[in-house]
């Protein structure tokens, strides 16, 4: 296949090939086309907003109502994020330790995984009641099982010539699990990390959805409602954008403090 921009002069090939452009011309376009699309067949913003209307909502709103909905959303993603790595990590390394435990919990986390979170979140809302508790323990639910799933996976991909060597030195299990299995399990559990953060908003939203007063959930719930779509779209813009930037921050995380446990580019 011939390369578009073989024939192209120097600074046009630089400019093509440097890193996101592709993405960020891909986006132009579809903004661009959707703008076209929505002002040819005369389309009703509260079918399809304009991506320029959508533009505007953002200022019409305000900033400081914007930071309330924000940092709801931001302050029950990330609670509940924690709470899962700091259940998730120790459990897993309990459920490598004791193959019993590994049989007795891991189908239970299954059927909690296959259960629509959707259905479960008003009965857990009725049971804690109002506030964060039942929003933290849905996010919770949703970014837990992936990552007790990639440690315990990371802990057993562990090369076994290490763990014997460790237990002919009669080396504590403490040290082989900090020493030799953690530093082996870096990479898959970071990869859950990543996964985890992203479901995190989405498990943060699907709470408001349910019962909150605050929160861009809720804010895109009520937009919708009174048919304010630009308002609607400003809000999933607002939660693109916050998942991005928090995926962004655990790679940053894991390049500064573990760049050795990153794919290696040829």
């Amino acid at each position: 296949m011939t390369d578009p921009v073989a024939g192209a002069s120097p600074f046009f090939r630089r400019l093509a090939t440097a890193p996101g452009m592709a993405t960020l011309g891909s986006l132009i376009a579809v903004v661009v086309l959707w703008e076209l699309t929505a002002r040819i067949f005369a389309i009703p913003s509260y079918l399809l907003p304009t991506p320029s209307s959508v533009i505007q909502s953002f200022s019409s709103i305000g900033y400081d109502r914007w930071f309330v909905h924000v940092w709801a959303t931001l302050r029950v993603a990330m609670i509940g994020y924690a709470l899962s790595i700091v259940i998730a990590i120790p459990l897993a390394i309990l459920m490598l330790r004791s193959p019993f435990l590994s049989r007795t919990l891991y189908p239970l986390l299954v059927v909690v995984q296959s259960t629509p979170v959707v259905a479960v979140a008003p009965i857990i809302i009725v049971s804690l009641g109002a506030g964060d508790a039942p929003r933290v323990v849905i996010t919770c639910l949703i970014t837990f099982f992936p990552l007790v799933v990639s440690t315990a996976t990371g802990l057993a991909a562990t090369p076994p010539e290490l763990i014997e060597l460790s237990r002919s030195l009669r080396a504590p299990a403490w040290r082989e699990i900090t020493q030799i299995r953690l530093p082996f399990a870096v990479p898959y559990i970071f990869s859950a990390l990543k996964i985890s953060i992203t479901l995190a908003v989405i498990g943060a939203v699907v709470a408001e959805f349910c019962a909150s007063e605050a929160g861009v959930g809720y804010f895109i719930q009520f937009s919708t409602s009174m048919f304010r779509l630009p308002q609607a779209w400003a809000g999933l813009i607002v939660l693109a954008a916050m998942s991005l930037v928090l995926f962004q921050l655990v790679l940053f995380a894991q390049k500064s403090l573990f760049p050795w446990s990153l794919p290696k580019k040829d």
